[in-house]
């Protein structure tokens, strides 16, 4: 169903060493470290420009109209460079800061347009670029459960219906992004209850995880699935929501 991540990593990563409050360090090979602020604001220090001497601190909020970046540079006889951008690079998680482009099809079977919470289509697109890092061409379905039942009985072996169902096309990272995304209306909708969560705020959730499998991210092991948590944690929070990792509220 899903391809290994054509995203490209960066082969020398820098390495951060972290200090917690008794002074004890831990090294990480990182590409970017985000300090979250209890508001919703968070400062970034992109290190994805390190190898060429620059770090950039990226403040970023959630009106992405706030946003400002500072890049430092350490340069000969012991001088810094220091240059100020309107907008980052990048966002947080790495995807362009001018969303990619995405020829999105939105569609529905029998009954699923009706249902209470199916989110509008301008949320969808949003959610969708929020995720992408190159250009895409996508579908986003919304299912009953026989349906659902049915494409995961077809093609995946496994006799009942699932929240979402991500077929990508992509055999390579130089074939472009393309994709089905299939979302089961009555289990995503008894999840948000179970997890008592908004039904939006699901939604958004799978919709990202959708498109990160599209992508050829996987979570078969827990190197795999820590990186896709963390990408999709940063995500929802830019776009507002919450950890959707977070424990159940009671």
């Amino acid at each position: 169903m899903t391809k290994k991540s054509p995203v490209t990593k960066t082969p020398d990563a820098t390495r951060v060493v972290l200090f917690d409050a008794d002074g004890r360090a831990r090294k990480a090979s990182v590409h970017a470290l985000r300090i979250q602020l209890a508001d919703g604001r968070s400062l970034t220090l992109d290190l994805s420009q390190a190898n060429d001497g620059v770090v950039a601190l990226l403040a970023e909020h959630t009106d992405t109209r706030q946003q400002a970046g500072l890049l430092v540079r350490p340069d000969d006889a012991d001088t810094l460079s220091v240059a100020v951008t309107a907008t980052p690079i990048v966002t947080t998680t790495g995807t362009p800061a001018t969303p990619p482009e995405v020829e999105l099809d939105v569609q529905f079977g029998d009954g699923a347009r009706a249902r209470k919470g199916v989110p509008a289509r301008k949320l969808i697109e949003k959610w969708v670029k929020s995720a992408l890092y190159a250009d895409a061409e996508l579908t986003v379905r919304f299912v009953d459960e026989e349906e659902g039942r049915a494409l995961n009985r077809t093609y995946r072996g496994k006799d009942y219906a699932t929240n979402v169902l991500t077929f990508a096309y992509a055999e390579s990272a130089d074939d472009p992004v393309t994709g089905d995304i299939v979302l089961c209306c009555p289990v995503v909708e008894t999840e948000a209850r179970q997890q008592k969560k908004p039904l939006e705020a699901h939604y958004a959730h799978l919709i990202v995880h959708g498109v990160l499998h599209a992508q050829g991210y996987e979570h078969e092991d827990d190197e795999e699935a820590e990186e896709m948590e963390a990408i999709e944690t940063e995500t929802l929070q830019a776009l507002g929501f919450s950890d959707p990792y977070l424990p159940v509220r009671e």
